[in-house]
């Protein structure tokens, strides 16, 4: 089975001979690749649709994978029990609903030896949800797919309590900057030229409110330089 970029990258975070959760798993791509290749040891897929959990349902009959597999239907992590899986996948689904889906199950989520996120917006929600209640970010990666940047963050619950963190990283991890990941920087730079392109269309206009929007916009171009000056001595923004 060949998959995509963005899910091979999200198959390559598990580890090897664990218990795999795969939650709105579609098709059952990254789990039955984990399985064919035998790199985890079971998995268990689930969807809020049956029409996806059928889709995978035919994918691991035609690999004949059903005895190291379990479909359920529900929404969520509230069909899995704590430490009934090593790790978990929630991806292909927006950061404010990844957030909403470990908080209501957030004991299935703490007990899981790592979580594996990608959401497919809003990832500086997701990230902020992840600071404020205890998750640590192991790792982050970035790949560009069809022209489109996908986000990935490895978590786990941490009994330590974690440090604050400027609110620019929620938008742009950390440690990809620090990295110097140039995916990242690519989309620093798109950022700054969006931001720049507002003031352009503000111009010289007047106003209470526009003065405030031309400061804020003027504030934001300004962090984000900062951050491109952490990843490399670099004045070309263009």
């Amino acid at each position: 089975m060949k998959l995509t970029k963005r899910l091979e990258k999200i198959a390559s975070l598990v580890s090897e001979d664990i218990t795999l959760a795969d939650v709105g798993t579609d098709h059952g791509y990254i789990p039955v690749f984990l399985l064919e290749n035998k790199i985890v040891k079971r998995a268990i897929l689930s969807d809020i649709n049956k029409g996806p959990l059928n889709n995978a349902r035919e994918e691991i009959e035609k690999r004949k994978l059903e005895e190291f597999t379990e479909l359920r239907l529900g929404g969520g992590v509230s069909i899995l029990q704590a430490n009934e899986v090593d790790e978990i996948i929630i991806a292909g689904m927006g950061g404010i609903l990844i957030s909403e889906i470990i908080r209501d199950g957030f004991e299935v989520c703490k007990a899981a030896d790592k979580l594996i996120l990608q959401p497919m917006q809003a990832p500086e929600e997701l990230r902020k949800y992840l600071y404020e209640n205890n998750f640590e970010i192991i790792d982050e990666h970035i790949v560009n797919e069809d022209f489109r940047i996908y986000e990935i963050i490895e978590a786990r619950y941490s009994d330590k309590t974690i440090d604050d963190v400027d609110e620019i990283y929620y938008e742009f991890p950390k440690k990809l900057v620090e990295r110097k990941d140039p995916l990242m920087k690519e989309l620093i730079i798109k950022k700054i030229n969006q931001c720049q392109s507002i003031l352009e269309k503000i111009g010289n206009a007047q106003g209470e409110a526009i003065e405030s929007r031309r400061n804020e916009v003027s504030e934001r171009i300004d962090a984000l330089k900062i951050l491109i000056d952490k990843m490399e001595d670099c004045n070309d923004f263009k």
